[in-house]
């Protein structure tokens, strides 16, 4: 789980870095999958009928009601590096040798 932990984090920070800006339906997905992630299973109100964003991110959160948060975090990751972000892995903080002298 650390490691999944780590990658999931490591995503996050790549996503802000894609070249290009994922259409409408990938954003929504990484927000409800980040949701699921880090929060579990949607709570609160839903927003108004014409806060059409707020709307479109609560459902996108909604549908994921149930997911274990670590299949979400699973999830997450594999779309973020669809997405073309870097593959997010655990040794990426760790120092490589020849970065040490």
């Amino acid at each position: 789980m650390a490691d999944l932990q780590l990658q999931f984090e490591n995503a996050a920070r790549a996503v802000s870095e894609l070249p290009t800006r994922p259409d409408n339906a990938s954003l929504l997905r990484l927000y409800g999958l980040y949701k699921q992630a880090t929060e579990g299973d949607v709570h609160g109100q839903k927003p108004g009928f014409f806060d059409f964003v707020g709307n479109a991110k609560y459902d996108a959160w909604e549908t994921l009601r149930g997911m274990p948060q670590a299949h979400a975090m699973q999830a997450y990751v594999d779309l973020a590096t669809h997405l073309g972000a870097p593959a997010a892995s655990s040794d990426e903080d760790q120092p490589r040798e020849r970065d040490r002298t």
